[in-house]
C-alpha cells in the first residue's frame, strides 16, 4: 500500500514536470486528445473500472485540489473526470478525512498510570485482606506514604480480575484459624519401627504446632492403655515448664489411646480435638516430623532393641529442637539458639556418629600478653 502511494505520487510529480515544459496551446491540445481517448475507452468498457487504494487516494487529492482552485462544484467537474463520477471521487476524499479523525489518539491529559510497585502493593493488600474495600486500601496506602485515590484502587483491582470486597470476602479458611491458634496447639501421634530382628516397636511423641518443638514420650513394644496414659501424665508435668499455656490437643482415633489419656489433659484445662478417620493431613505437623526423623535418622540406622532406639531418638530430638533450622519457622530451630555470630571458627559436631552434621562457631580466644 505505501509503495503504491509513493509510485502514484512520483508519477504525478513527473507529469507536473512534463507539463511545465509545454506552452498553453500545447497543453490544451494534449488535454483534448486525452479526453477523446477516455471517451472512447469509457464507451467500450463493459465492466466497471476498479481502482486501487493508492489510485483512489491520488485521484481524490488531485480532484479536491482542482475543485479548490477552479471554485467549481462537483457537478461541473464532469469534463475533467471522465472514468469515475465526480461525486465518487469526492466521496473517496471524505472517507480519507473520516479515517484520519477516527484514529486512536494518545491521551494528553488525565491521571498518570500508577507505577508497577503501587500496582503490586494494591493487589497484595487486597489478596491478604479479603474484607478490605477500596477506601480501606486507600487509607492503608496513605499510611504507607502513597497518595492513591480509591478510583485508582478500583481500576487496578479490576485490571487484575480481583472482585470487590463484598464479592471476594468469604471464609477466612482453616489455615488462617490454625495460624492464629497454633501457639496453643499440641499434637501427638504414634509411629512404628522394625528392629533388626523384625520386632515391632511403637514410638509415642508430642509436638508443639507453634514452635515445632518435639517431646519424645516413650518407646515400647507393648503399648498398653496404662502405658499410654502414663505418658500423658509425664507430658503434663513437662507442660508446666512451658512459657505459653497450651489449650488444645490434636490426635487421631487410634485404639491405642484410651479415654483416660484424654481425661489427663482435660483436667489441665485442655480441649481434645480428635481428627477424622483416615485423614493424616489433619495432623500434618506430627506427620511431617515422622517423615523428618525417618528420612534424616532412622533410615540410616539398624535398630537393635528398645534401649537402642530410645538413645537414637533422644539424640535426634535434642538436635532437632536446639540446632536444626526449620523452614516452617523461618529457618529457626524450635528452641532458639540466640543471635548468630560471624566471628570465631566454624566447628562441625557429629550427631549420631556422623549421620547428621551440626555446624556452629567457636569464639576465638583473645591472645594472652605477658608483661
Amino acid at each position: 500500500m505505501i509503495w503504491d502511494i509513493v509510485r502514484q505520487v512520483f508519477s504525478v510529480l513527473i507529469g507536473i514536470v512534463g507539463l511545465g515544459r509545454l506552452d498553453e496551446s500545447e497543453k490544451d491540445l494534449e488535454i483534448l486528445v486525452l479526453r477523446k481517448q477516455l471517451d472512447i475507452m469509457k464507451r467500450k468498457q463493459e465492466k466497471p473500472i476498479k481502482a486501487t487504494r493508492a489510485e483512489k487516494l491520488t485521484l481524490a487529492v488531485l480532484t479536491t485540489k482542482l475543485k479548490e482552485l477552479t471554485k467549481r462544484p462537483a457537478s461541473k467537474l464532469g469534463d475533467t473526470i471522465r472514468i469515475f463520477k465526480p461525486e465518487t471521487v469526492l466521496g473517496w476524499h471524505r472517507e480519507l478525512v473520516r479515517r484520519k479523525w477516527s484514529y486512536k489518539r494518545k491521551s494528553q491529559g488525565g491521571r498518570p498510570r500508577t507505577s508497577k510497585e503501587i500496582d503490586e502493593l494494591i493487589v497484595r493488600l487486597a489478596k491478604e485482606n479479603s474484607n478490605w474495600g477500596y477506601g480501606k486500601i486507600e487509607g492503608e496506602l496513605k499510611k504507607l506514604g502513597y497518595e492513591v485515590p480509591w478510583e485508582t484502587v478500583r481500576n487496578v483491582l479490576k485490571r487484575h480480575n480481583i472482585e470487590p470486597a463484598p464479592v471476594r470476602n468469604g471464609s477466612i479458611g482453616w489455615r488462617t484459624v490454625m495460624r492464629h491458634y497454633k501457639e496453643q496447639i499440641l499434637a501427638c501421634d504414634f509411629f512404628t519401627l522394625e528392629t533388626i530382628t523384625l520386632r515391632t516397636l511403637y514410638v509415642h511423641f508430642f509436638i508443639e504446632v507453634g514452635t515445632r518443638r518435639v517431646y519424645l514420650a516413650g518407646v515400647t513394644a507393648n503399648p498398653t492403655h496404662i502405658w499410654v496414659t502414663q505418658q500423658a501424665r509425664q507430658m503434663v508435668w513437662k507442660l508446666d515448664e512451658c512459657e505459653e499455656p497450651l489449650r488444645f490437643l490434636i490426635h487421631d482415633n487410634d485404639k491405642l489411646i484410651p479415654d483416660a489419656f484424654d481425661t489427663v489433659f482435660q483436667t489441665e484445662g485442655m480441649r481434645i480435638i480428635p481428627i477424622p478417620y483416615h485423614t493424616p493431613n489433619a495432623n500434618a505437623f506430627a506427620e511431617r516430623w515422622i517423615r523428618s526423623v525417618r528420612g534424616e535418622c532412622l533410615d540410616y540406622i539398624l535398630i537393635m532393641n528398645e534401649q537402642h532406639l530410645l538413645r537414637v531418638l533422644r539424640e535426634y530430638v535434642e538436635y532437632y529442637n536446639q540446632a536444626r533450622p526449620h523452614q516452617g519457622i523461618e529457618q529457626r530451630s524450635p528452641i532458639p539458639y540466640g543471635r548468630p555470630s560471624t566471628n570465631g571458627t566454624i566447628r562441625r559436631r557429629k550427631v549420631l556418629g556422623g549421620i547428621i552434621n551440626d555446624y556452629s562457631r567457636v569464639p576465638t580466644s583473645p591472645p594472652l600478653y605477658l608483661n
